[in-house]
């Protein structure tokens, strides 16, 4: 099993890199920052919950974070990449979501995508690859996903993932951000597989 610090349940499993029909989905690098510090210093990438993109320390502080929280419970965002082009789209992937003490232990699957690949399924197309390693080798019995309720493109993927709205939940404001609502998803590890979805 492994470690379930930080709010994470327990694994059988840690998170392996995968490749989907257009990505290549792997575990984020520290030589990954001058990509995300471009991708992410676009307003449109950090719209929700901040309102605009994020500063390069702002970027590095995300990537420590993802590295550490990879290193201390085997689970984590991938870094999205376009296998046509090499270049970096975005990320997608499984990760704790401590905003949300309430639900502990969980894992959320979220995403974040440059908008240049906007409406494209690709979000649906990780998400999909993520809640597969989820219900097949890491052994989970459910997941959540907690999109801001002002932005209704997240929630449909989440429906289209076949995810079940549970309640909408009011989270608390940080230095980063005023208080923000979510609408709280779940989907079950029966749930994914009468999708036909796991191998």
């Amino acid at each position: 099993m492994v470690n379930s610090a930080q709010g994470c349940p327990g694994l059988r499993a840690p998170l392996s890199d995968v490749e989907t029909d257009r990505m290549l989905l792997r575990g984020f690098q520290r030589s990954d920052l001058p990509a995300l510090s471009e991708m992410f210093a676009k307003p449109e990438v950090w719209q929700f919950p901040y309102g605009g993109g994020l500063t390069e320390a702002e970027t590095y502080r995300f990537l420590e974070a993802q590295i550490a929280e990879r290193e201390a419970c085997g689970v984590g965002c991938w870094l999205a990449i376009d296998k046509q082009t090499g270049r970096p789209v975005g990320y997608v992937g499984l990760s704790v979501p401590h905003f949300l003490p309430d639900v502990l232990p969980a894992l959320e699957v979220g995403w974040r995508f440059d908008p240049a690949v906007w409406g494209q399924g690709l979000a649906t197309e990780g998400a999909a690859a993520a809640l597969n390693q989820a219900f097949g080798p890491l052994g989970l019995e459910r997941v959540c996903s907690a999109p801001q309720t002002i932005n209704p493109p997240s929630g449909r993927v989440c429906q289209r993932l076949g995810m079940v709205l549970d309640r909408t939940v009011a989270v608390a404001a940080t230095e980063r951000r005023g208080a923000v609502d979510v609408d709280l998803y779940w989907i079950t590890a029966e749930q994914w597989r009468s999708t036909g979805s796991i191998p």
